[in-house]
């Protein structure tokens, strides 16, 4: 080993603290005593210990004039967490967004990043970076330079810089793209260089406000999968803001449901498409066949409803707690939770005879649309199966329609924003 190999020794230790600062410089005697010297190390962050941030709105309302784009939100974003905001355009998830990242001050209420209160610190004083939908690079600066930004602001050391951005050149599968422009780049490789640009800073939250509605669907498709992968290896906090209901499903441990600045619902995918908790939820997280009508008995865990304008037609589904007979009710069923067959069973309780007016082939499944009582559409999703099998019903065909009792969920009527 000759003399300069030790005076240039460097280390990536696995170890990352913002205190004291991103770089710092130590000596190591050289085991090596015939040379006399200390070697320097260079003490290099690894991406795979990044801390995990966790973020707390506690009743955050936001003005702006007399418009009220969020409205008494309070939410608990847990570390390391894939966490999303889903709502139609409008809803204040993006203001939402803001708030946390320091761009925008509530009106009311407070926002505390691991657990401290952010008050009125600047964006680049906390611990959070941002994706943005436009990506934001720099047009006339290299894949390189736009990563290592960050930390040339800090004045870390060009060499530090240069071995921290292969390493998040490789995270981000871009080996060899360090010297190209943005403008020789395809959407889907901006996105990553964006990507690594926010996460080269360490920071143990990261937002991302709609970083995918630029790209087509199958790219789209693409990173949603990369990037679930690359929140999974650095470990961080992800908030992330859609109004792609598939997006967020596919993405995210736990998704905020928001509407006109009011977050109506908080869970899992599984828990918000099978357990909505009213009709906005239930007809914004995918489709829903309603059947409004009146709650004539509760038995139970199950609840009986009369069918609008059709006395005789009465289904049975799972009850909500807060129900009471004789209110006005909608019953929610999916399209793939409903069968069709030529005929019905006698212990079938919820049954429906129509006509199949309708129908659309979508590759792995088929939609029919099913006229029922005159002026009833029903919609249901039947899977393909190979050879064609399981899609031979025909427009003009009468069917019947079944579903589980289990399958059918009653839901409140009512005009408020949830």
């Amino acid at each position: 080993m000759n003399k300069c190999s030790i005076t240039d020794k460097i280390v990536h230790y696995r170890v990352f603290n913002k205190t004291p600062p991103l770089y710092h410089e130590k000596t190591e005697h050289s085991t090596f005593k015939s040379y006399q010297e200390t070697a320097r190390v260079l003490v290099v962050p690894h991406l795979g210990t990044m801390s995990k941030g966790n973020v707390t709105l506690k009743n955050v309302t936001k003005y702006f004039g007399d418009t009220v784009a969020v409205n008494d939100v309070s939410l608990d974003i847990r570390g390391g967490e894939f966490f999303s905001l889903l709502g139609p355009s409008g809803c204040g998830k993006t203001t939402t967004l803001r708030m946390i990242g320091g761009f925008d001050r509530p009106t009311s209420g407070a926002i505390l990043i691991n657990d401290i209160a952010i008050g009125s610190t600047p964006p680049y004083q906390l611990d959070v970076n941002t994706v943005f939908q436009n990506y934001a690079l720099f047009p006339h600066k290299t894949v390189s330079q736009n990563i290592g930004f960050g930390l040339e602001m800090k004045n870390v050391p060009k060499r530090e810089i240069g071995l921290q951005v292969d390493e998040f050149l490789e995270l981000v599968r871009l080996p060899g793209y360090g010297n190209r422009k943005p403008g020789e780049l395809s959407g889907g490789e901006m996105q990553r260089v964006a990507l690594a640009r926010a996460l080269i800073n360490h920071p143990s939250i990261l937002l991302l406000d709609e970083p995918l509605a630029a790209l087509d669907l199958k790219l789209r498709k693409q990173m949603q999968s990369e990037l679930k992968e690359l929140q999974r290896e650095v470990g961080i906090t992800f908030v992330y803001v859609t109004h792609d209901q598939g997006e967020a499903f596919a993405l995210s441990d736990r998704i905020a449901i928001m509407n006109e600045g009011v977050v109506c619902q908080v869970g899992s995918a599984a828990e918000i498409y099978d357990e909505p908790l009213s009709r906005f939820v239930a007809d914004f997280t995918g489709t829903s066949n309603f059947f409004d009508g009146k709650l004539v008995a509760v038995e139970g865990d199950r609840a009986r409803v009369q069918l609008r304008n059709s006395a005789e037609v009465e289904f049975f589904g799972r009850n909500s707690k807060d129900l009471k007979e004789g209110e006005t009710v909608t019953m929610a069923v999916r399209p793939e939770l409903i069968c069709m067959a030529t005929e019905t069973t006698e212990d079938s309780l919820n049954w429906i005879k129509g006509t199949i007016r309708n129908k659309i082939y979508l590759g792995t499944g088929t939609q029919y649309t099913v006229e029922a009582f005159g002026e009833m559409s029903v919609v249901i999703h039947q899977q393909n199966s190979g050879g064609g099998k399981g899609n031979h019903w025909q427009i003009g065909d009468s069917v019947y329609l079944t579903w589980r009792t289990e399958d059918a969920k009653v839901l409140k009527i009512d005009q408020s924003i949830c």
